[in-house]
């Protein structure tokens, strides 16, 4: 069954929706996280349910990374997409916190050619876990901030939180 529930943040109204699961912790299984005018975002669709108390573990991770006390998310995606996205959202999981990584840089993370790039701009903009997989992390060549689903603002706002 799907649920979801939102939460306030530094970012604006947080949009959750996940899954029941058996083993996460928690009970939910995180299926997106979006924002106010995200694109691609997730729409709230008839037949969920509303549910706060399914998200208490991802919020209080959530909180606690908005507070500084948080730098590596310990929580139960489901992951749809490709298997090139799959891939891309995979090795965002290994930029750390506070760094960033350019698109180049990307590329060879995952052994795609530098020529993919384009290829992978389109599967960060499709990452459906905005903030926990953090596509805010990778930057041009030049070091200037380029695209973000949830736009540039906030993806300058959670640089600065990560002290880049």
């Amino acid at each position: 069954m799907t649920v979801y529930t939102t939460m306030d943040s530094p970012l604006g109204e947080l949009l959750l929706v996940g899954e029941e699961s058996a083993t996460a912790m928690g009970g939910t299984a995180l299926v997106s996280l979006s924002v106010p005018g995200q694109k691609g975002g997730a729409v709230v669709a008839d037949g969920w349910r509303r549910s706060q108390a399914a998200f208490d573990e991802v919020r209080a991770q959530l909180s606690a990374y908005f507070e500084g006390e948080l730098t590596r998310f310990d929580l139960e995606y489901v992951t749809r997409g490709s298997a090139f996205q799959r891939r891309v959202w995979e090795a965002l999981d290994t930029i750390p916190y506070g760094t960033t990584t350019t698109y180049g840089g990307l590329a060879e993370r995952i052994g795609a050619p530098r020529g993919a790039v384009r290829a992978l701009g389109t599967a960060l903009g499709a990452n459906p876990l905005l903030v926990v997989r953090p596509c805010h992390r990778v930057i041009g060549a030049n070091g200037s901030l380029t695209g973000y689903a949830g736009g540039l603002e906030r993806k300058r706002r959670l640089l600065a939180h990560e002290g880049v």
